[in-house]
């Protein structure tokens, strides 16, 4: 099977790549990896029965190793209240489905693990997609269980008190190379760009339960 390196992109075609995708544009392509979710900048407050219905369908796809991108963003995105029940509605799908959720969190770090908290569902794994927040944030996020995601633009002292056990590396909607922020990542860790490879193949592996597809 192949590794995959970068953890969220929304490049249609990426190889190695987990794809972000909406589900009312989910057009599988063998071989390619992919994630589903209403991001919360599209309008949730007016997502109906029948599009989490669509939701749960493509998340049932045997190429569909996540949910998401899903979550909470103080700064854009409408009414908080909306966004808090769009993201337990994909909680509790990533619960019966055993998926973890690719996580889109601006400013609500707290908001986001409260929600889980709530519902119970804190055995749900999530992954903190662009991760750019301070080390105070990643520290409460990873003490939390998350996994944090870093792309081109990073807060150098968060990916230093991220552990290696818990590192994933994106490219999001950036043009640059996976392996060009990987070599930043590993810069920054004093780390060998292969040393880094390694352990997110690992990291991914585990997460997404890529040993059982």
């Amino acid at each position: 099977m192949s590794i995959i390196l970068d953890f969220h992109t929304h490049r249609p075609d990426a190889v190695d790549a987990l794809i972000s995708v909406d589900p009312r544009r989910f057009d599988v392509c063998p071989g390619l990896w992919y994630s589903v979710g209403y991001h919360p900048w599209d309008s949730v407050s007016s997502l109906t029965d029948d599009d989490y219905a669509l939701l749960e369908r493509c998340a049932n796809h045997r190429q569909v190793l996540a949910i998401g991108e899903t979550g909470m963003d103080r700064l854009r995105g409408g009414d908080l209240a909306f966004q808090a029940t769009a993201f337990a509605r994909h909680l509790q799908l990533a619960h019966r489905l055993d998926k973890p959720v690719v996580v889109h969190c601006v400013r609500a770090a707290q908001d986001i693990l409260e929600v889980r908290h709530r519902l119970g569902l804190d055995d749900v794994t999530l992954a903190i997609h662009g991760m750019r927040s301070n080390s105070h944030v990643a520290r409460t996020l990873l003490d939390a269980g998350c996994y944090l995601s870093f792309g081109e633009h990073f807060n150098e002292e968060a990916l230093l008190a991220t552990p290696l056990d818990r590192l994933l590396v994106e490219t999001d909607e950036s043009p640059t190379n996976i392996y060009d922020i990987i070599a930043e990542v590993a810069r920054c860790k004093g780390l060998s760009s292969q040393q880094i490879i390694e352990q997110v193949d690992a990291n991914t592996r585990c997460l997404l339960h890529l040993d059982r597809n």
